[in-house]
């Protein structure tokens, strides 16, 4: 399992050395440090080049000035972890839970360190809580998954240990390994990504040897699925054919009124089609603009800190965060939106599924305050009630 900083969340004032995800909305609200654009500009413009030495020496500069700027502590975890110093790492990042329990990338950066280490009992618990901070951290799911699977592998292994002939245990064990080994082969990005390998590699010979003739099988169950599908176009193909048929029967039956069947056929064969094609189309261009409306809108009541204006944008039955109470949700929006000296909030590539009442709309959201920048991917469902698209769900990270 390969945890790299592939897998580490990044906020800061630009959206650089962001190797994921750039930092949720939630950072954005939660983060109340004061704004010092230059300095954040010269420590992630050093990152970026690779000068780890010198963007540490320039944040070691700025935090004796600002010690509890909690900003550029971060930015110190993630040089500190470009350079190999893992346990200097984990101490400023554990320190940053500990100041600001709210924020939910500090847990997650620590669960990377932690599962890189092999201390995945620790790196499980680390995701825990930045999964309760924010119950729609994606990423870290993803890590919590790629965690338990590893915890997994551990446990068939240990069961192999103690009983050789468990043939159910070495089956299992050969499956969490091609799980294991797909997520490897995923984590291409990320400068240390070699580094948590051996850890996996290691013990992945002691039962390679046994589960190698249950790996072959695995895909062959997957080949009936797929041609399971033929059959379906083989079926729909001889359906159109009867309807041709009786156009030419009705030819020879009826030899006499030629002209009458040559007219009422043909009116009829023309209107339909027309009408159907033409109107269905209109409809779901005029649907998805009206939801690329009510998206646009929802952005720009966000910019203007109009928190009414943005609350409506949300149904009676949108899904609130962790089931929470709408009161209590709208309260927290209220709290996060209002008092800052700035908000632009951008839609960049919408991209809409319309279906009947139901749009899916995929974008990457632009967020930019007077205290920070964060480029995120982000998923908006809507339905249609009254008339109105209103958002009913709303996801971050995918």
């Amino acid at each position: 399992m390969n945890f790299s900083t592939r897998r580490m969340i990044n906020f800061r004032l630009r959206p650089v050395l962001n190797k994921t995800v750039a930092c949720s909305g939630l950072v954005a609200a939660l983060l109340a440090a004061p704004a010092f654009a230059d300095d954040y500009s010269d420590v992630t413009k050093f990152m970026r080049a690779g000068q780890y030495t010198e963007a540490l020496t320039r944040a070691d500069a700025f935090l004796t000035r600002n010690p509890r700027d909690a900003q550029m502590r971060f930015l110190k975890g993630v040089i500190l972890t470009e350079q190999n110093k893992s346990a200097d790492a984990i101490a400023v990042f554990t320190k940053l839970t500990e100041d600001f329990p709210g924020l939910p990338e500090p847990y997650n950066n620590l669960a990377v360190l932690y599962a890189a280490a092999g201390q995945y009992e620790k790196a499980r618990t680390a995701l825990d809580s930045a999964i309760r901070t924010n119950p729609s951290y994606a990423t870290a799911y993803e890590n919590l998954g790629d965690v338990h699977a590893k915890l997994a592998s551990q446990a068939y292994d240990k069961a192999l240990q103690l009983d050789s002939g468990n043939s159910a245990a070495k089956s299992k064990l050969t499956l969490v390994r091609s799980l294991v080994s797909s997520m490897n082969g995923a984590n291409t990005a990320g400068a240390k990504a070699p580094a948590p390998t051996p850890t996996v590699v290691a013990k992945a010979p002691e039962a390679a040897p046994a589960p190698a003739p249950v790996a072959k099988p695995a895909p062959a169950p997957v080949a009936p699925p797929a041609a399971a599908p033929a059959p379906a176009p083989v079926a729909k193909a001889p359906a159109p054919a009867p309807a041709p048929a009786p156009a030419p029967q009705v030819a020879k039956v009826e030899p006499k009124p030629e002209h009458k069947v040559e007219h009422k056929p043909e009116p009829k064969a023309e209107h339909k089609p027309e009408p159907k094609a033409e109107p269905k189309q209109a409809r779901n261009d005029d649907e998805r603009d009206d939801v690329l409306k009510a998206l646009n809108g929802w952005a720009r009541a966000w910019s203007a800190q109009d928190v009414k204006s943005y609350l409506n944008y949300y149904g009676n039955d949108f899904q609130t965060p962790g089931g929470v109470a709408r009161k209590a949700w709208e309260e927290d929006r209220r709290a996060r939106i209002t008092g800052k000296g700035s908000i632009s909030v951008k839609v960049e590539a919408p991209q809409v599924s319309v279906n009947g009442n139901t749009a899916t709309v995929k974008f990457r959201q632009v967020y930019v305050s007077d205290r920070l920048t964060a480029n995120t991917r982000k998923t908006l469902v809507f339905a249609k009630q009254g008339g109105k698209w209103q958002i009913k769900q709303e996801t971050t990270g995918s």
